[in-house]
């Protein structure tokens, strides 16, 4: 297990060098899921002796390029690109919350207070927008004081 377990690690290093940032950026619910795949598949690697080495770097060589093929169809093809991933959603605009919006996407008014809190301000007044964005972190942009 120790040496599979190096060779795997090192094999889904090399791939990720190989691959680049996007990989692992978790820039959407798409990027997130191969990343918890590729984990899930070392994991395998390493725990199953029924899976062999190379069955398991051809597996995170599949999940890295079907990664790849998809970040790569996104950026040219714009209906790709909205198939596979969210479109940001406006939660507040104006210190109002988006009530329609905020309902739609599952979001309480406690969650959204407590990105505002994280923001350092207290009142929902302070907000200009606060924007649910694809990879489900939640934008605040404060009002500028006059």
């Amino acid at each position: 297990m120790l040496v599979v377990g190096v060779l795997a690690y090192t094999v889904l290093v090399v791939f990720l060098r190989l691959s680049g940032k996007r990989t692992l950026a978790k820039l959407n619910a798409f990027d997130l899921v191969v990343t918890v795949a590729l984990g899930s598949t070392l994991s395998a690697v390493i725990l199953q002796k029924s899976i062999s080495l190379v069955e398991g770097a051809t597996a995170l060589a599949l999940l890295i390029a079907m990664q790849f093929l998809v970040a790569f169809t996104s950026v040219r093809w714009k209906a790709f690109a909205k198939a596979v991933r969210s479109e940001p959603t406006l939660l507040v605009r104006h210190g109002a919350f988006c009530r329609a919006a905020m309902r739609s996407e599952r979001v309480t008014e406690a969650e959204a207070m407590s990105a505002l809190r994280a923001n350092g301000s207290q009142s929902i007044s302070d907000v200009e927008s606060m924007i649910l964005e694809s990879d489900g972190t939640i934008s605040v942009v404060l009002a500028s004081k006059p």
